[in-house]
């Protein structure tokens, strides 16, 4: 895992360093990945405005910000994603505005199929969901918990309708878009606050 890890921070990117190589590619007609279809990149240019809209109004409520701020250990969130993922887009934004808020949170994304060792060591159910993100102690660059690819109450949703439905088909997709933005972000903030607390803890027993 050590070496995988290692090759997922080395090839990783700032936020604002993501989102202009997702931008830069899809200016030419590209989506990121190991494959390129003409679905990806319409699912690329929805996501662009979606983030574009989250980078200016997503808001990370006084609450969290305050259980940010008593962390005391040094972390890097190093998420696994691509440009044209809809769960990533609603969900990097936040991440990004919860890291900006405390010192002792990096944020550093790679790209999913530039990282297929490290994606198989955390499968959802067998399959390659992203964004998964790993919280790694800084110092040690250890993965110490991991969250994704989405929130309990998108993951429940999206479970119903395939046991309603049997696929998961545009409908699907468009009630999921809809969830996240009625959730406005809240969900994302508690789930990955509780699991820093959490890592915390386990951090400083060991220590």
């Amino acid at each position: 895992m050590k070496i995988a890890v290692a090759q997922g921070i080395l090839q990783s990117h700032t936020y604002a360093k993501y989102r202009s190589i997702v931008t830069d590619l899809l200016a030419k007609g590209i989506a990121t990945g190991n494959e390129s279809t003409e679905a990806l990149v319409h699912y690329t240019q929805l996501n662009e405005a979606r983030m574009n809209r989250l980078d200016k109004k997503m808001v990370v409520s006084e609450e969290n910000i305050q259980k940010l701020l008593t962390l005391k250990k040094h972390y890097v969130w190093l998420v696994l994603s691509e440009g044209w993922c809809g769960d990533a887009a609603q969900i990097l934004p936040i991440l990004n505005s919860m890291a900006s808020m405390s010192q002792h949170i990096e944020l550093k994304i790679a790209f999913r199929d530039e990282n297929e060792a490290l994606m198989n060591l955390f499968l959802t159910n067998g399959s390659k969901s992203i964004p998964m993100v790993l919280v790694l102690e800084k110092d040690a660059a250890e993965v110490i918990g991991h969250w994704g690819p989405r929130p309990k109450g998108a993951t429940d949703l999206i479970k119903s309708y395939k046991q309603q439905y049997g696929v998961i088909d545009e409908t699907a997709k468009t009630e999921l878009q809809l969830w996240y933005l009625h959730d406005k972000g809240l969900s994302t903030q508690n789930e990955m606050v509780a699991l820093m607390l959490q890592c915390e803890q386990l951090n400083l027993q060991t220590k």
